[in-house]
């Protein structure tokens, strides 16, 4: 007798079409489709959460969530975004990796004290488990790896 599946979902609003969608986190690499307009859920890099969002795909997952609290004009952040993209393809289908713009989700940014950027949280089952200020490449390399092990 082989055991159920398990399926990981996430819920993650289309990039192109704004939709929601239950996405299994395992499937990634398959590139599930948008239910509304057929285009790929691409989990093989960073995706953009907004702060009306942040709830449902972040503290709502059943994977580890990696979310990089940034801004477009900040320098630091821009170092860390290769960082975010490797992580995001080396572990797809094990961890989601999210980016928040603190400028446009000023309340995400206030209930999880972001008081400098970049800052690199790593969430499971919707709680906190560890934090990175400025651009600490090991670390949250360290981290991303423990959460998905």
């Amino acid at each position: 007798m082989t055991a159920p599946k398990v399926i990981h979902p996430v819920t993650l609003r289309c990039a192109f079409c704004g939709t929601n969608n239950r996405v299994d986190v395992e499937r990634a690499v398959q590139r599930p489709n948008c239910g509304k307009c057929s285009k790929p859920m691409l989990l093989d890099r960073p995706v953009h959460v907004a702060q009306e969002d942040f709830d449902t795909t972040v503290l709502g997952a059943s994977v580890p969530v990696l979310v990089d609290f940034y801004a477009d004009w900040c320098g630091p952040c821009k170092m860390v975004a290769p960082l975010m993209d490797e992580i995001a393809q080396t572990q797809i289908g094990k961890i989601l990796v999210a980016k928040v713009d603190t400028d446009r989700a000023p309340e995400v940014a206030a209930r999880y004290d972001i008081r400098s950027i970049p800052t690199i949280i790593i969430f499971r089952e919707g709680v906190e488990v560890d934090r990175s200020l400025g651009f600490e490449p090991e670390r949250v390399r360290d981290f991303a790896n423990k959460a998905v092990a």
